[in-house]
């Protein structure tokens, strides 16, 4: 019998989620209430972007058939279909060439942008979306890269587990969300949502002088 759960006591503090957050690939049937899905959300589009753009296209796929032509998508893969829940991160590469005028709107409101700011963005945006010529995409990506991060780590705080997923095919993506038609959206990365079936273990990691370096590459960072 599916069950619905809500938000643990405690949620952990950020250091305690990241050491603790594993990719989780067997999920409960449990549901997630709509008022921690809806905190999950808030959390995920608090993330920063590129002059505020918001240019993450962020779908929610709940719907069973849904699930079951995104998991077709992506090979076949079962987290999507038993996760009650899965974040599919796209990104819109013309979103600074769009109408600005709400974000520009809500950053004076909150008193967070001056007028002279949101000038300056209305010239500095057209030369920085024209300036990234073919880059355009891979920009857009990064920022709906950063959102899909704050997803995990705010998930993992709220006791719900995820998994990032870089295996799918994105023309079958795009038309299980309703894309397939526009060429200015690429799929960044595909995240279920739920409580894990499994535990959590730890790989390990690299020790520091591997992979993490001061000034250049080659002059390892000891710690």
């Amino acid at each position: 019998m599916v069950q619905q759960r809500n938000l643990q006591t405690k949620p952990l503090d950020v250091p305690s989620a990241i050491h603790q957050r594993r990719s989780i690939k067997t999920f409960k049937p449990d549901s997630i209430s709509k008022e921690l899905l809806q905190q999950l959300v808030n959390l995920t589009v608090a993330a920063p972007s590129s002059y505020n753009l918001q240019d993450w296209r962020i779908v929610l796929v709940q719907d069973e058939a849904q699930k079951a032509a995104l998991s077709e998508a992506a090979f076949n893969q079962k987290q999507i279909v038993e996760a009650p829940v899965t974040f599919v991160f796209a990104a819109d590469a013309t979103a600074g060439e769009q109408d600005l005028t709400p974000i520009y709107e809500q950053g004076l409101a909150t008193g967070a942008w001056t007028e002279g700011t949101v000038n300056y963005f209305k010239s500095s945006i057209p030369q920085y979306q024209a300036g990234l010529g073919d880059k355009r995409r891979e920009y857009a990506i990064k920022d709906a890269m950063i959102a899909a991060t704050h997803l995990v780590l705010a998930a993992e705080s709220l006791g719900l587990s995820t998994c990032f997923m870089n295996g799918w095919v994105e023309e079958k993506v795009k038309e299980v969300i309703g894309a397939a038609d526009n060429p200015d959206i690429a799929i960044a990365v595909v995240v279920p949502v739920g409580y894990a079936a499994e535990s959590r273990r730890n790989p390990g990691r690299l020790p520091f002088a591997r992979n993490v370096f001061v000034n250049r590459l080659g002059n390892p960072y000891e710690g």
